[in-house]
């Protein structure tokens, strides 16, 4: 049975960066420098998806100005992939977004994860590519209410 966590608390936040490491440093072979960066820690907000007590799925949402929030770092478990835990991270995500008063979500979407952001509501800003990583990204947004 999958359970939703806010994670605000180191011992919290460590169940995303075990999902981090797995399915980031581990799968594309990212180094731990550039998967954590000076955005993780306090002041930035994470969801970690529990599969009983294990980490399975998480995004991280932080402040870009009064109105708007970036998320990224949304990792679902290859194993765990294709059940809608991706959808069901954006969900929860924006609730909690929402509560906390912001009106717009950024995310620099990898290339081939447009189509996951566009079916939860983003659409693509600008068409500048840009390198991050490995990956190519673009940005996208999404005004909540």
């Amino acid at each position: 049975m999958f359970s939703v966590l806010r994670a605000e608390e180191e011992w919290q936040r460590a169940g995303s960066y075990s999902v981090r490491i797995q399915g980031m440093n581990r799968q594309h072979h990212i180094s731990l420098r550039e998967e954590f960066d000076d955005h993780d820690g306090d002041g930035t907000k994470y969801i970690v998806i529990l599969d009983d007590e294990y980490p399975v799925a998480t995004a991280r949402f932080y402040e870009l100005n009064s109105d708007t929030v970036m998320l990224g770092r949304v990792v679902v478990l290859p194993e765990y992939r294709n059940k809608g835990l991706g959808n069901r991270l954006i969900k929860e995500t924006e609730d909690w977004i929402r509560e906390l008063g912001y009106s717009t979500i950024d995310v620099d979407s990898r290339t081939t994860a447009v189509g996951f952001y566009e079916k939860n509501g983003f659409v693509i800003v600008g068409d500048k590519v840009e390198k991050s990583g490995c990956f190519e990204c673009i940005r996208m947004r999404k005004g909540i209410v």
